[in-house]
């Protein structure tokens, strides 16, 4: 299925007292490389939010094999696991400069309707691009 990799600097905010990245941080990587593939289709989250569709996050799954540290230059590798219908399933590898496998994860997505809050299928526009 489609993927796009997607790279950040890991910034010292990011990190803890112990000098690597917070587990915290890891969704955000996750959103900045799902944003970057919705954009390498040619979709912006903001336009379809203003059209009326959202996509709230209904899990997020996370393994830490090794970890990342300040100004470690991460490689966020994004990958759709299936055609979305309702739900839209995404699979993030993540590596350090070194080409060494960090963190796997996965988040599962619902599409919904922004005024009923209900969930809708896949918009056409986002199955053709896929296609």
């Amino acid at each position: 299925m489609k993927s796009h990799v997607s790279y950040v600097k890991v910034r010292y905010a990011e990190t803890d007292q112990m000098g690597v990245v917070h587990h915290g941080n890891y969704a955000q990587y996750f959103e900045i490389a799902r944003l970057d593939w919705l954009l390498s289709l040619g979709v912006s989250y903001k336009t379809m939010e203003e059209t009326g569709v959202m996509l709230p996050v209904y899990e997020l799954n996370t393994k830490f094999l090794k970890p990342a540290v300040f100004e470690d230059d991460l490689e966020i590798e994004v990958k759709l696991k299936e055609l979305p219908s309702v739900k839209i399933t995404f699979e993030y590898l993540i590596y350090n400069q070194n080409k060494e496998l960090l963190t796997t994860g996965s988040t599962i997505l619902v599409f919904m309707d922004a005024k009923t809050k209900k969930s809708i299928r896949c918009p056409k526009y986002i199955l053709d691009k896929l296609k």
